[in-house]
């Protein structure tokens, strides 16, 4: 923290008073705790006190002490290494003056999330009046006591079938801003789309599935949480990306070109329940929360006829809150069998242990309802016997209490192939 050129008042006495002065004033909390004790002309000592509170100052007799102003304050050690929450309820508060209430220390915020020099504060911050009154003031305060050139405030996720973001920018020109996970840099803008940080452990573990040579399909693309890994860290060959909200078509197709995979990438914009390709995938990704169902039909379209592939279909499971047994669901084991109760030899392996490799009965149940509703699917769009196996459950996060953010791993094979 740099030392202050702004005047701040003290209280300066002999120093054989200072000690009790200052437990006078720390008791009454009207110290400043920003700045160092100081010596000042006079062999005196100046302790710093709160400005908004001089008004309020009532000292005993026996303390004789008198008004400074010190014009070069020095911080104190605290002050230094204070965090950015408490700067920044400093700086409110110096701003506010005698207007600061404990009201108002309610209201700001303690946490927030950071995107390069635009800090994202969150829904209940800032809602109280007074806040209103202050006007740009407030904004250019906030930023730079938190080290920010860009402010915005959260909303409520909008109930338009596209999980938009209800986002206020309150300083700066765009929410254009630029994240880089695991080595792909995303690019979005915060008023318009939405970016989880939450399903990173999935968006690792689809990095390193082997997928070199095959074509993907991804129904939920957004701005390319999936997309990208499979084209840039997994070796898929090429990806169709299917999209309905324009403002995350327009930052995926930013996203492929900041990555170099524009080439190996074609976007569908519009409801991919509509989706007219058949018969091209090797992988479908299925990233729609709370449940996917409503693609499982399309996904089973756009799986190659001959060949087959796999689903990766995510969904949220609910189980029961008392603790129940569990049942090991490691690669390979018979906890991963196949609709025929066969023991499964997987052709993937993410090479690491996660919390799915541990499943409640409830996702096994799960699971295994899918994958015979995805055999059901495919027998009757083909004609013809096909065989669904469980590769993988994977855990991703809990949504809610007792529910769970899970992904299945279903391989589909015709039954001439299995």
């Amino acid at each position: 923290m740099e030392a202050s050129h702004v005047p701040v008042p003290a209280l300066a006495t002999e120093p054989q008073f200072a000690q009790r002065l200052r437990e006078h004033l720390e008791e009454e909390r009207l110290l400043d705790g920003r700045y160092r004790l100081q010596d000042v002309p006079g062999g005196r000592v100046a302790l710093p006190v709160l400005e908004e509170k001089l008004s309020q100052m009532r000292l005993p007799q026996e303390m004789p002490c008198g008004l400074v102003w010190i014009q070069d304050p020095i911080p104190s050690r605290a002050a230094c290494r204070q965090t950015p929450a408490k700067k920044l309820r400093d700086e409110l508060r110096r701003l506010l003056g005698e207007s600061w209430s404990e009201e108002l220390e309610r209201d700001v915020p303690r946490a927030w999330q950071r995107h390069g020099d635009l800090v994202l504060l969150s829904e209940d911050s800032f809602r109280a009046a007074l806040w209103e009154k202050l006007g740009p003031a407030l904004w250019e305060t906030v930023a730079s006591a938190l080290g920010a050139q860009r402010l915005a405030r959260q909303g409520r996720v909008l109930p338009d079938g596209m999980r938009s973001p209800s986002v206020t920018l309150l300083l700066g020109e765009d929410g254009w801003v630029e994240h880089v996970d695991n080595g792909i840099r995303y690019t979005f803008d915060v008023t318009k789309c939405m970016f989880s940080l939450g399903n990173i452990t999935e968006k690792l573990r689809v990095a390193s599935l082997p997928c070199s040579g095959e074509v993907l399909v991804d129904l939920y693309a957004g701005i390319g949480y999936f997309t990208l890994p499979y084209l840039v860290h997994a070796g898929a060959a090429f990806a169709h990306a299917c999209e309905w909200n324009g403002h995350a078509v327009e930052a995926l197709r930013r996203n492929l070109a900041l990555n170099g995979v524009q080439d190996r990438c074609r976007i569908h914009h519009g409801d991919s329940r509509q989706l007219e390709l058949r018969d091209v995938a090797d992988r479908v990704n299925l990233g729609l929360i709370p449940s996917s169902e409503e693609g499982w039909p399309v996904a089973c379209r756009v799986l190659k006829r001959g060949t087959g592939g796999v689903l990766h279909i995510h969904h949220n499971v609910e189980s029961r809150p008392t603790p129940t047994p569990v049942l090991r669901a490691e690669r390979g084991s018979p906890g991963a069998a196949g609709s025929d109760g066969e023991a499964q030899h997987p052709t993937e392996d993410s090479g690491k242990e996660t919390p799915g490799a541990r499943i409640k009965s409830e996702w096994q149940r799960w699971a295994e309802a899918t994958a015979a509703r995805i055999r059901g699917l495919l027998a009757e769009l083909h004609g013809q016997p096909w065989r669904t196996s469980v590769l993988h459950i994977e855990a991703v996060k809990s949504y809610a209490p007792h529910v769970h953010h899970l992904v299945l791993d279903l391989e589909c094979r015709p039954t001439l192939l299995a």
